[in-house]
C-alpha cells in the first residue's frame, strides 16, 4: 500500500475511535476540515478538534467502510459508508438509538513527510441519512 494511502487509513482510524491525542498528530494551525456537503469548515487543530468532540458526544459506534480507495499524489479519495450509532437527540429522535450508514467520499490532502493533514473534504450523501431516519 502507498505510504499516502497507509497514512490515510491511520488518520481514519484515529478519527472513527474518537483518538483525539492522536488525532491532534495530524492536525497543525493550517489544517482545514471541510464537509462541503453541510457547507461547514473548520481550520486549524483547536477549532477541528473542537467540532469533532461536540460531534461525537454520546456516539457508541462510528466506522467508515471503506469501498474504494485511490490516490494521485499526495491526494487521497476514499469512496464508502460512514457508519453511526449514537442518541438520537443529535438527529431529531430524542430518546432512541440511532443507527445509519452515509454513503461519502472523502478526500485528504496530505503531507506524508510531516504525517499530517493538509485538508480532509467530506461529501456527505446527507438525503441518504434522512432517509434512513424517517422510519426510526
Amino acid at each position: 500500500m502507498p505510504r499516502e494511502q497507509q497514512l490515510a487509513m491511520n488518520y481514519m482510524q484515529a478519527l472513527t475511535s474518537h483518538n483525539y491525542t492522536k488525532l491532534k498528530e495530524f492536525y497543525d494551525r493550517e489544517t482545514v476540515f471541510y464537509d462541503r456537503t453541510a457547507g461547514k469548515k473548520y481550520t486549524g487543530e483547536v477549532h477541528i478538534l473542537s467540532f469533532l468532540r461536540r460531534a461525537h458526544k454520546g456516539v457508541m459506534e462510528y466506522r467508515f467502510n471503506l469501498e474504494h480507495m485511490y490516490n494521485s499524489g499526495s491526494l487521497v479519495v476514499m469512496i464508502g459508508s460512514y457508519y453511526l450509532k449514537g442518541p438520537g437527540d443529535q438527529f431529531g429522535k430524542p430518546g432512541k438509538i440511532i443507527e445509519v450508514a452515509v454513503p461519502g467520499v472523502t478526500s485528504l490532502k496530505l503531507d506524508t513527510d510531516k504525517g499530517r493533514v493538509r485538508e480532509h473534504i467530506d461529501l456527505i450523501d446527507y438525503q441518504t441519512m434522512s432517509d434512513q431516519l424517517a422510519p426510526q
